[in-house]
């Protein structure tokens, strides 16, 4: 195991009816002033924005507000929020929403602090402050509720970058699985996707002895196993709409990473397939996780074997261990096909032809560096066509 700080200062409520307590948390975090960053129709249909401005109200706290996140959200919005936060002095910044959401608010909250463009943090300067943020989440998938990661999709270009800085941890995240019972069948496979691949972006190291990492990561994957079957079955089903919900957050807090070289390989890949096709996150990953793990699994194959036995509970030939290398990824597959998820290119919308500018618009370099294994333009074009030609 290799050294490591870990640090997680969010605090987080969780359960029912708890939004209903946003203002005493945003008061005990110091916010006089907030913006109130959200998605739109979901949030103000479902009555969730005036449960959350009324709890603001009653402890006396003034607000403004910016709607209209999308998914894969855009830097336009975000610069509009640096601007709204400066003019009306804006103190603290509340998150309504899912993932997309909060990470705009997170790029807000440090555009917000800095003199220049705020885009030099998704360019590779790390973010020494940011306004206080706290999050009111609404859909498991994401796990930005308990990260100091934000991803923002610029205009121009349509490029997907992201960063991470523990000043944009959200010190506080109110978590209430109900909020999550109206989410199409759809978008909470997408979610649980996302979700196991932050687990699986950590799994995947050439780390040894992490064996503590390695039984938090698998009881986190077979959570979701377990419990996304039953919340597409029945959306209402509250303890595994909770179980999933705190899955997610466990997910991508690091608690899972510490200690352990990382991947996340799988993620930069797919970031270009939903900028240039704006397809769902999660979506993208189940079309390029078990992608990767087809072309890289001959570097460790007894790891991915400690998968599919684990995870997935596939037989281990110890004849052929491969074998059993290749029905775990199989079963991976499987799993997100009947989930509802798509497995290949044309299920998700992209196209074969289009390989070469994501490549090029990735913008790896031979021989990059990190993760589990190292790729080159190459292997990342061939990672793309094992996706775009999967099947069961």
């Amino acid at each position: 195991m290799n050294n490591f700080n870990f640090c997680s200062p969010t605090e987080f409520i969780f359960g029912k009816g708890r939004e209903n307590e946003c203002g005493d948390y945003v008061r005990k975090y110091g916010g006089s002033k907030v913006l109130i960053h959200h998605g739109g129709k979901s949030a103000i249909k479902s009555g969730l924005l005036d449960r959350v401005k009324n709890a603001l109200e009653e402890k006396g706290i003034a607000f403004c507000e910016l709607g209209g996140v999308q998914p894969n959200p855009r830097d336009t919005l975000v610069y509009k929020g640096i601007e709204l936060a400066r003019s009306e002095k804006v103190d603290f910044i509340l998150a309504v929403g899912g993932g997309s959401v909060i990470d705009s608010a997170k790029a807000i909250a440090i555009g917000a602090l800095y003199e220049g463009d705020f885009w030099d943090f998704y360019s590779g300067k790390h973010a020494e402050k940011a306004l206080p943020v706290g999050t009111v989440l609404t859909i498991a998938a994401a796990g930005s509720e308990g990260s100091g990661d934000s991803v923002i999709t610029r205009t121009e270009g349509m490029l997907k970058r992201g960063t991470g800085s523990d000043v944009m941890r959200p010190v506080f995240s109110i978590m209430n699985p109900e909020l999550t019972q109206t989410l199409p069948a759809y978008q909470t496979a997408c979610g649980a996707a996302d979700i196991m691949a932050h687990v699986f972006e950590r799994y995947f190291t050439n780390t040894t002895e992490v064996e503590i990492t390695d039984r938090l990561c698998e009881a986190v994957l077979c959570t979701m196993i377990r419990e996304t079957p039953r919340v597409i079955a029945d959306p209402n089903n509250y303890e595994a709409r909770a179980n999933i919900m705190w899955a997610g957050t466990v997910a991508h807090t690091n608690i899972v990473g510490v200690g352990r070289d990382q991947d996340w390989n799988s993620h930069n890949i797919e970031h270009e397939l939903s900028a240039l096709y704006d397809c769902a996150h999660g979506a993208g990953l189940a079309v390029i996780m078990p992608a990767w793990m087809e072309f890289v699994h001959r570097h460790n194959v007894l790891r991915f074997c400690q998968m599919a036995t684990r995870v997935f509970g596939c037989a281990m030939d110890y004849e052929t261990p491969e074998n059993t290398a290749a029905a775990g990824i199989k079963a991976f597959r499987h799993f997100l096909h009947d989930i509802g998820m798509p497995i290949n290119f044309a299920e998700l919308g992209a196209k074969e032809e289009d390989i070469p500018k994501l490549v090029e618009k990735l913008g790896l370099l031979d021989g990059h560096t990190g993760g589990f294994v190292s790729l080159c333009s190459e292997d990342i074009a061939e990672i793309y066509r094992i996706a775009a030609r999967a099947s069961l």
